[in-house]
């Protein structure tokens, strides 16, 4: 049993990321919190960071935007 060509390619094992996926990821998410009713001049000012962490609960999310 010998390691074949499968393994030895290195995008197929560990893609590498680029910027432009990175942009459209982000680009993404923030679509998603505007979905959930949070204004858009506000999700321009997060980070994304902050971006993620709203998008990890939604709920929570929309009850603390829906009350300020």
């Amino acid at each position: 049993m010998g390691t074949g060509r499968t393994l030895n390619k290195k995008p197929a094992t560990r893609p590498v990321k680029s910027a432009g996926e990175r942009r459209r990821r982000d680009a993404t998410q923030r679509k998603r919190l505007v979905a959930m009713g949070i204004d858009e001049a506000t999700v321009a000012k997060l980070n994304a960071v902050q971006v993620r962490d709203y998008l990890r609960t939604p709920e929570k999310t929309k009850a603390a935007f829906a009350q300020a």
